[in-house]
């Protein structure tokens, strides 16, 4: 408070002014403090602080942010990964498992569609001149036929699969994640099968991507200290039967589930200070090499 002219001043007031004196706490204003929430900057004394995993918060802004300006998602709970705990665990793997289904009735429907959505490296085969294929520049095939099932009992296969991978693991990454998870190992699958498959060979369906949860499930399960046995033994008797059943495009499995391994691994060991930069700059470099893998082959083919 500034001194009225005139007024006394005993020896007690000989001191700097009032200015560089410490801010109340804004619940109890007679209270001096150095501390400030993290989120809306407010002073709060130590009654008042709660500690949070950078700083300390207030009150207001711990039960959800209001009157502050500021949403709550800082103090929503994360994943181990980082991710935000959702309603609904499931809901990214209900989705994929309908596009995957809707795209099978539709084939059923017009079965020439598959025609445009199988990955197929360059058709018709040498030494005509191919009018469509990856190499031809229908790059979209590499993601098309992710979502591409002709039988039944592949798709009924692969859709088990996926509902009973995919559910613990969106859970536990949180939907981005898994969504992002999902996507490369499927990527990385189509990339090895167009890189080492005959490039007259079409190839189809979501295994790759599946691998790759596969994969990833090792990797959280180990993270978790579960018990891995039933993975390992699932996972054995999967490569057998890509190994040992024909028509099967093993390039894709294998690229899904090196990619999911990678992937799967940054996501549950990244240290919290760098944990987005690392999880999804490691989803960038194999996106990167991907398209590497893609445009080598192309220029083989071309």
């Amino acid at each position: 408070m500034d001194q009225a002219p005139g007024s006394p001043q005993g020896p007690e007031e000989q001191r700097p002014p009032d200015a560089q004196s410490l801010p109340g706490c804004y619940r109890h204003p007679d209270r001096e403090t150095g501390i400030r929430c993290t989120r809306c900057e407010r002073p709060i004394c130590p009654e008042c602080m709660v500690s949070a995993s950078v700083g300390f918060h207030c009150p207001e802004c711990v039960r959800g942010g209001s009157g502050t300006g500021h949403a709550p998602t800082a103090v929503q709970p994360r994943t181990i990964a980082g991710g935000t705990v959702a309603a609904d665990p499931r809901l990214v793997t209900k989705i994929l498992v309908g596009i995957n289904v809707a795209v099978f009735i539709a084939v059923q429907v017009r079965p020439s569609l598959l025609d445009h959505l199988v990955l197929v490296g360059a058709w018709p085969p040498a030494p005509y001149k191919a009018t469509m294929g990856v190499a031809d520049g229908e790059w979209y095939r590499l993601v098309t036929a992710m979502f591409a099932h002709q039988a039944v009992w592949h798709i009924g296969f692969n859709m088990l699969s996926l509902w009973w991978l995919g559910g613990p693991l969106e859970a536990a990454l949180g939907r981005v994640r898994y969504l992002a998870l999902y996507f490369v190992s499927g990527l990385a699958g189509s990339a090895l099968t167009y890189l080492l498959a005959s490039p007259s060979e079409s190839s189809l369906g979501a295994s790759g991507a599946i691998f790759g949860l596969f994969g990833a499930t090792a990797v959280l399960m180990r993270r978790l200290r579960y018990d891995m046995r039933p993975i390992i033994a699932l996972l054995v008797i999967n490569l057998i039967f890509t190994f040992g059943w024909g028509n099967i495009a093993w390039q894709a499995h294998i690229g899904g589930l090196v990619a999911g391994v990678i992937t799967g691994y940054a996501m549950v060991h990244a240290p919290r200070e760098r944990r987005a930069l690392i999880q999804y700059g490691t989803c960038a470099v194999v996106l990167v090499i991907v398209v590497v893998l893609t445009l080598i082959r192309t220029a083989q083919l071309s």
